[in-house]
């Protein structure tokens, strides 16, 4: 259930929307003005907020402004229903912050359908990793749901950066994080290269990404995304570091020694939905095969079956 508020100072409008999208499934808070809106985002923020233009105290658009000029708010959708529909001031409306805007009168069926678009927006931006903007956890899981819906075998390359952790600490947070973004890219073109137009790309998190793609171009997208890596740590790390191929940092047993510069590894499983368990299982199954290329070195692709 999303929690939604809805600001207007015409009573008969706030309980019509109010009943309009509680039928829907919606928790619907109501404010009669712009200052009892501002404050109603303060004590509990919206899942969207909804916003009439013309209302005593503060004007939708200062309500707007407000609540996209805070930081802690700023990610808050916001949908303007307004009497005044011209262009000037749709376009007053969208420079004030709102990500969408709906005249009055309004089709009950188009608020209702603007409302889902809205809230589906942000649940699928809320999931993408903030440094390489790929989609996280909940969209990998309706991935691979999915894919076993629609009774496909199908390969899941797990990515890993190998020694990552001593590479970070050693070369610092800005380098790190420069790296992470970058490998998101070059997984993205590695797969757009050598991939399939349904193939998926996710970041699991931290220096943990996830390929779905067909069995058959699975090895070949892994090793294009290994060899793209290789540029993206080149790019951060310049060529003496690259000349020497090694830095000299303390490793996860609180030991300093010398090790490679960081590079990928992969995790190939090929999936049937015949086999399928879940993605916890598949995951623990990852888990293995990852130790398992590990142990053969740094860099190293293994492919097996679930």
């Amino acid at each position: 259930m999303s929690y939604l508020l809805f600001a207007d100072d015409n009573e008969d409008m706030r309980h019509m929307v109010r009943d309009l999208l509680e039928s829907s499934g919606h928790e619907i808070a109501l404010a009669a003005d712009g200052p009892s809106a501002l404050e109603a985002v303060k004590a509990r923020e919206p899942d969207l907020l909804i916003l009439d233009l013309n209302m005593p105290g503060l004007s939708g658009y200062d309500v707007c402004r407000a609540v996209k000029r805070n930081p802690g708010t700023a990610r808050v959708p916001i949908l303007m229903l307004t009497a005044q529909s011209s262009v000037e001031h749709k376009v007053e409306g969208f420079e004030a912050g709102a990500d969408d805007y709906l005249p009055k009168p309004f089709d009950a069926r188009e608020l209702r359908a603007r409302v889902s678009a809205l809230l589906r927006l942000v649940r699928r931006e809320a999931d993408r990793n903030p440094t390489s903007g790929l989609p996280g956890g909940h969209a990998i899981d309706a991935e691979l749901d999915l894919r076993i819906v629609r009774q496909e075998t199908f390969a899941v390359c797990y990515i890993d950066l190998d020694n990552f952790k001593p590479f970070a600490d050693y070369f610092g947070f800005s380098v790190a994080d420069q790296v992470i973004r970058e490998t998101g890219d070059a997984i993205r073109m590695a797969v757009s290269a050598v991939g399939t137009a349904d193939d998926f790309v996710g970041h699991i998190g931290g220096d943990d990404f996830i390929v779905i793609t067909a069995p058959d171009r699975a090895v070949e997208v892994a090793g294009e995304c290994a060899a793209r890596f290789r540029t993206v740590v080149a790019n951060a790390v310049g060529e003496e570091s690259m000349r020497l191929g090694t830095f000299t940092a303390i490793d996860r047993q609180g030991i300093l020694r010398t090790m490679p510069l960081a590079c990928l590894s992969a995790a190939i499983l090929t999936v049937r939905p015949e086999d399928w368990i879940s993605s916890r299982h598949l995951g623990a199954r990852a888990a293995e095969v990852k130790r398992t290329a590990k142990q053969s070195g740094p860099g190293t692709i293994v492919a097996e079956t679930v």
